[in-house]
């Protein structure tokens, strides 16, 4: 439940065309202790000033010159697209109350003002609209956790997928390639094994900064478990275009890592698939990626290797390649 001070710390605004009326609402609610209100006599900026200051609660007066309440509630409702109005309607006329309720309005306050009602409708609402938006929030932030990996914040296996089938489909609409490059740590268990989880959790987050540092904004870095990360291409022109990328991203992870008083060495190997030269939808290429992957850690680790054509097309043994400046393998810590 929102706290006392964030009820009272609630942005409010206040609109009406008389400014008395305005200066006694002003009143009432500074009074009471509402720290963040302002006001308009200009109903046509009530919009405009909404989408810039966000307002959990919006007290309007229903009859207006130009545009009346019901005219501003109307543009009020295509900025809040989730459908919650934080509009509390200020209204003489009983006949407007239960119109402004279909309108979208809230709540209602009656003209002329009762003191008590008008600090319980006030309170309620801001309570309820507090609550609103931490609901909100939380449903967003369990959306985020849904769909990144809580470790490094890349996303995982089930965003991986939503986003190949898009590079997939631009792909297919502009006549290009794309390619998946499914990494995974040699010597990473080594580093667990020896200095514990949380360095090994470090690691992690230090190679995940490292992989999005060295691609491309468009590119997608994922992490779909363990020690294994996946980098999506878009608008590839041929598996060189994902050779090259593959090389430097050995380069990089091999660079030392600082853990505290440690220095510690890994290298990747790299399996690389292409769409759609070895596969045609998503999870057949994260397999072929992944066949790769194991054929570059067979031929010695520390290089990249691209899938076999798909079935069809002339067979040829695996293309590996080393790593330009083979680094040391397995793990070594210094103090």
């Amino acid at each position: 439940m929102p706290s006392p001070d964030e009820i009272l710390n609630a942005k409010i605004l206040v609109v009406d065309d008389c400014a008395d009326n305005i200066d006694l609402m002003l009143e009432i609610l500074r009074d009471a202790g509402y720290a963040n209100v302002s006001s308009t006599m200009l109903p046509g900026m009530v919009c405009g000033l909404h989408r810039q200051h966000c307002y959990d609660l919006i007290l309007l007066d229903l009859q207006m010159p130009e545009l009346n309440g019901f005219q501003v509630m109307k543009g009020l409702k295509e900025i809040e697209q989730d459908g919650y109005l934080p509009v509390l309607a200020l209204t003489a006329q009983p006949s407007f109350k239960i119109a402004a309720l279909e309108a979208g309005a809230r709540d209602f306050i009656s003209k002329p003002f009762d003191l008590l009602e008008v600090h319980k409708r006030i309170h309620n609402m801001l309570e309820v609209r507090l609550l609103y938006k931490e609901l909100a929030q939380y449903s967003k932030q369990q959306q985020e956790l849904a769909l990144h990996d809580p470790l490094t914040g890349l996303p995982n296996r089930r965003l991986l997928e939503d986003r190949i089938a898009t590079t997939l489909q631009h792909a297919a609409r502009h006549m290009r390639k794309a390619a998946v490059m499914y990494l995974d740590l040699d010597g990473f268990k080594a580093i667990n094994d020896t200095h514990g989880h949380a360095c090994g959790d470090e690691i992690l987050r230090q190679v995940a900064a490292r992989l999005v540092g060295s691609s491309r904004k468009e590119d997608t870095v994922a992490r779909v478990g363990g020690d294994e990360f996946v980098i999506v291409l878009g608008e590839v022109g041929g598996l060189a275009d994902a050779q090259e990328p593959a090389s430097k991203l050995i380069e990089v992870v091999s660079e030392p890592y600082k853990v505290g008083d440690l220095t510690l060495h890994l290298s990747t190997s790299i399996g690389i698939a292409l769409y759609p030269d070895h596969a045609d939808s998503v999870n057949p290429l994260i397999q072929k990626a992944d066949q790769a992957l194991y054929d570059a850690k067979r031929s010695g680790k520390n290089r990249h290797c691209a899938a076999q054509p798909a079935a069809g097309m002339d067979g040829a043994a695996p293309d590996v390649a080393p790593a330009a400046s083979p680094q040391r393998q397995g793990v070594s810590a210094t103090a």
